[in-house]
């Protein structure tokens, strides 16, 4: 029934609004956390009672945890995740080499896996690979978002930028129709924020569990009645580019908690 309100709400919010958005101006830019109420918020702000913390302690053993046919730990090459991992969440996605394109942190994780571990790589959304990137996350906390000065990052955030701003699903609703331009507003009686990525991997009260930027980025295509992307796409890593660099500035949070 909930959902259905909110497709109804969404439907005669989009037949209401103007094609293009404005993007939010630097001095706006607010974390969702602020957005949350404070019942919320305290969850996130004490480690004792954010479940997330559960995954990042799973990722802090399968960061020393030997592994594949290379027997090797995450701390053989990079030592003490938290003084070598420090910031690394900030800079992702970046650009990699190997495949000429973005790579998100998962990617990047799943990458150093199967290349120097000799190890099959995590599935996307499983327990692992949440857990992992959690804990790598979490030693980013409090980093500014710093996007790469990559120029040949420049092709790909633009066609996230596109994807952000197109109206899409049988609801005909842009990304930024709702986040860009009704950030604050209700719909359907929840909030709508910013759409901030600093928070993932983070704990979402809706799913009771952990889940990434990319499970957002399907939900909210489901959302608006369209084909969400597939998990590790080109589509959903431009969209994260292209979110990363729009949140420029603002601190890293992992492991959030979202309502």
């Amino acid at each position: 029934m909930r959902h259905s309100r909110i497709f109804i709400a969404a439907a005669v919010l989009a037949a209401s609004l103007p094609a293009f958005a404005a993007e939010i101006p630097p001095n706006e830019r607010r974390s969702d956390y602020e957005l949350m109420g404070p019942q919320t918020r305290a969850i996130q702000d004490d480690d004792t009672a954010n479940p997330g913390m559960l995954w990042v302690l799973d990722g802090e053993a399968l960061w020393n945890a030997r592994a594949g046919a290379a027997q090797k730990s995450c701390a053989d090459c990079h030592g003490d995740a938290k003084t070598s991992m420090k910031g690394v969440a900030a800079r992702y996605p970046a650009y990699s080499e190997p495949q000429h394109s973005p790579i998100d942190l998962e990617g990047a994780i799943n990458a150093s896996r199967v290349t120097h571990q000799q190890a099959p790589p995590f599935a996307f959304e499983g327990k692992e690979l949440l857990a992992l990137t959690a804990y790598v996350a979490l030693q980013s906390r409090g980093t500014p978002i710093a996007p790469p000065a990559d120029p040949r990052l420049a092709p790909f955030r633009a066609e996230g930028d596109k994807l952000f701003h197109r109206r899409q699903g049988q609801i005909n609703l842009s990304c930024a129709q709702c986040h860009d331009d009704n950030w604050g507003q209700k719909l359907a009686g929840a909030v709508l924020p910013q759409g901030q990525p600093n928070g993932y991997p983070l704990y979402r009260l809706e799913w009771q569990s952990l889940g990434s930027l990319q499970r957002r980025l399907r939900n909210c295509m489901i959302g608006v009645r369209a084909e969400p992307f597939a998990y590790g796409s080109p589509e959903n890593v431009e969209l994260e580019l292209y979110l990363m660099w729009r949140a420029r500035g603002l601190k890293i949070e992992a492991p959030a908690v979202r309502p």
